[in-house]
């Protein structure tokens, strides 16, 4: 498979990131997915799972773990990928489902309706950890710290953590006491205070434990209930 690069040192660092794939391509597979998830520790919101099914000699510069990337770099991927996959899906796994369930199998639901959402249905599914089972009928491989190791993961971990993204500067605008837009719904010390003083809103996931301690150890009211 001829890939092209724009640098000669950037060929290491990108052979590292397709190896997976390279390796189900080799193998007689050819329409290789990749999944992953933004916001499963959040205390706050619909977590987004991703699928993207990459074309096997595109080029994407800093290509990477979401984590890893500045959000004008994650912005400007976002675009190149949603523009180049062969498919692209994202789905949203409630508050309620998380609630419900669990947060594990909340994040396993969301990832096979993010590989059945793909218009195109993929031969090999690359996960980052978690194990899915399609019966046979679509190949799986687990790869802990996938998002760093496979392109296909990176990507996905890509157009999860920028749709949830703005979907936390939209919540911000409903209630900008919380400051959504900076800590992502995680569970930093302004947060907390936030919970204290005003009260949880509908987006809070009660089954979380650091919500869910704070509501049984203070009398706190929904939030714009006074």
């Amino acid at each position: 498979m001829t890939r092209h690069f724009d640098t000669d040192a950037d060929k290491e660092r990108v052979e590292k990131l397709w190896f997976f794939e390279d390796e189900a391509v080799k193998a007689g597979y050819k329409l290789i997915a990749g999944v992953d998830e933004a916001g499963r520790g959040s205390l706050v919101g619909p977590m987004v799972v991703a699928a993207v099914i990459l074309p096997q000699d595109k080029y994407f510069e800093k290509l990477d773990d979401s984590k890893k990337l500045s959000q004008n770099v994650r912005e400007k991927l976002y675009d190149e990928i949603v523009t180049a996959a062969i498919s692209v899906s994202s789905v949203l796994v409630s508050v309620e489902e998380i609630d419900t369930l669990n947060v594990y199998q909340s994040t396993i639901n969301g990832m096979y309706r993010a590989i059945r959402a793909l218009h195109v249905k993929p031969d090999f599914v690359l996960t980052d950890a978690m194990k899915l089972d399609f019966k046979g009928e679509i190949k799986t491989r687990s790869i802990i710290h996938g998002d760093a190791l496979s392109a296909s993961i990176a990507a996905a971990s890509i157009v999860a953590k920028v749709t949830r993204d703005r979907l936390t500067d939209v919540w911000s605008e409903q209630y900008p006491e919380y400051g959504f837009d900076r800590n992502r719904g995680y569970g930093t010390k302004e947060h907390f205070e936030a919970i204290k003083k005003f009260g949880y809103t509908p987006l809070h996931r009660r089954s979380f434990d650091p919500v869910r301690s704070i509501l049984a150890g203070k009398e706190i009211r929904e939030y714009g209930n006074r």
